[in-house]
């Protein structure tokens, strides 16, 4: 069976209620700004808080592409069938003088009592009408922040809806900001009813987001899953990647070429610059680096790693910040194509072939991340760590998987080194003293000072006292949940 109805969130949900009770106990406006990449749940999450809130709200979603013209339009008419409204707008009968005379259409619904208002995809609008940014800043200093009104404002485009709350925008100052992430290990295992190590591989492939999620029929083990669907082309785990790819990239540019570039494994500037280059040989530096810097920066879609030490190292390795991303890109898109081809048999061949290698690489920024949220809780053998990462020379020989020190870019002090071992057989003797050795190229360990650690799929057979730190799957998850 299927999973149904919302996922996780009671975190951001309460959130919203304390700003909903705000509003409520003061009698004034109050404004949140809501970030997240395509498919994370922005919509839904919002959708349910509505739900719940037993308030009248109005909840309108742009249309990407459509003209100001046309907005306005479907905006009044929307409204016009709101509870908001409550039969108080009539439908429009022509086009009005744009956002300025909508709002204040909008303003003069809003009842005395407490209300909410939802814009989902804020940014389409601002593309539409380049005074749309200022006539939301005067509407709502001029009228909506004086009725009891919670303003929800939703965007997917990530620089723009930063901006939209910058210092010198006009809504600055006037709306709380919200990141809204994936659900993290712990809510992606607890809504599939999986284990430690099954939430972890779940969490992989689906990058943590709901729309995935909800199509995983309960306590079904990832292998099974990802077995059924090879016969499903257009499965979510597939066509959401897909979609979010054509809507990031609807053209094959130069950017799109980086990004299938990185999720085919090719992470240093170097391999980018050679391999997703044109008929006119590699991509210039000077090109390169900015969009990288873009892609990175702006439009979140790729994440960069450094090698962290008491010295400034390189090179930099860049990755696909989306899991489900990466899967799709380096595994899920081959299944597919076999899928649509009617050849379900291939695929699973391929997610067999690719999956122990792919799976090791991915669960890595996973485990970094998870130690650090220990260090910074002071869960650790070490007191001082407040960021984990890794190590590598440019020769990628050796390469020590987990480092733990007291701040980054560049470390003032190397607490532990550590192996990530992500596989069915346990960490042994020999990858202890491969450990070991490596341990020793990073500038700033100390053998005898610095400690070791160890993450493990399948435990450790080594002695208990010869490593710091011994992780399996439950301690990983264990880092994101909340007593």
């Amino acid at each position: 069976m299927r999973m149904s109805g919302f996922v996780g969130r009671q975190a951001e949900l309460r959130l919203l209620h304390k700003r909903l009770d705000r509003v409520i106990t003061s009698r004034e406006g109050t404004a949140i700004a809501i970030r997240g990449r395509r498919q994370v749940g922005k919509s839904r999450l919002v959708q349910e808080f509505c739900d719940r809130a037993d308030v009248p709200y109005f909840y309108f979603a742009a249309t990407k592409g459509a003209s100001s013209v046309e907005s306005i339009t479907t905006f009044l008419a929307e409204l016009a069938d709101s509870s908001l409204a409550a039969g108080q707008v009539g439908p429009p009968t022509g086009v009005t003088g744009g956002w300025p005379d909508a709002f204040r259409v909008l303003g003069a619904a809003l009842p005395e009592t407490p209300s909410v208002v939802v814009f989902d995809e804020l940014p389409w609008l601002a593309e539409q009408d380049e005074v749309f940014d200022g006539a939301l800043q005067t509407a709502w200093d001029r009228l909506w922040s004086r009725c009891p009104v919670l303003l929800v404002l939703l965007g997917s485009d990530l620089h723009m809806m930063e901006r939209l709350t910058a210092y010198d925008r006009p809504f600055y100052g006037r709306a709380d900001n919200l990141v809204l992430g994936p659900l993290n290990p712990v809510e992606t295992g607890h809504a599939l009813g999986l284990d430690a190590a099954d939430a972890i591989d779940a969490h992989l492939v689906t990058g943590g987001l709901p729309g995935i999620i909800r199509t995983w029929p309960h306590a079904m083990p990832p292998a099974d899953f990802l077995r059924r669907e090879c016969e499903d082309p257009a499965a979510p785990l597939f066509g959401v990647p897909e979609s979010a790819l054509l809507a990031e990239f609807p053209a094959p540019d130069q950017a799109h070429r980086v990004v299938e570039s990185i999720g085919g494994d090719n992470r240093t500037h170097a391999n980018i610059a050679a391999t997703a280059g044109s008929g006119q040989g590699q991509i210039p530096s000077g090109t390169l680096s900015p969009l990288l810097r873009r892609l990175t920066e702006e439009k979140r879609v790729l994440a960069v790693d450094h090698p962290l030490s008491t010295k400034s190292g390189k090179p930099a390795l860049y990755r696909v910040a989306d899991g489900n991303l990466r899967f799709y890109l380096t595994i899920g898109r081959a299944i597919q194509e076999q899928a649509r081809r009617g050849r379900p048999q291939i695929g699973a061949r391929v997610l067999e072939r690719r999956w122990t290698s792919w799976r090791g690489r991915a669960v890595e920024p996973l485990i970094r991340e998870a130690l650090e949220l220990a260090g910074q809780a002071g869960e650790l053998p070490w007191p001082d760590v407040t960021v984990v990462g890794g190590w590598w020379n440019r020769q990628h020989n050796p390469e020590v998987d987990l480092v733990g020190a007291d701040r980054s870019p560049v470390a003032g002090r190397i607490d532990f080194a550590g192996s990530i071992k992500w596989i069915g057989s346990a960490f042994d003797r020999h990858d202890l003293e491969s450990l070991r050795h490596s341990a020793n190229h990073v500038p700033g360990y100390e053998t005898g000072r610095s400690g070791l650690a160890v993450v493990s799929l399948s435990g450790a057979d080594i002695g208990t006292d010869e490593v710091d730190l011994v992780w399996g799957p439950d301690e990983i998850t264990d880092c994101w949940k909340i007593d």
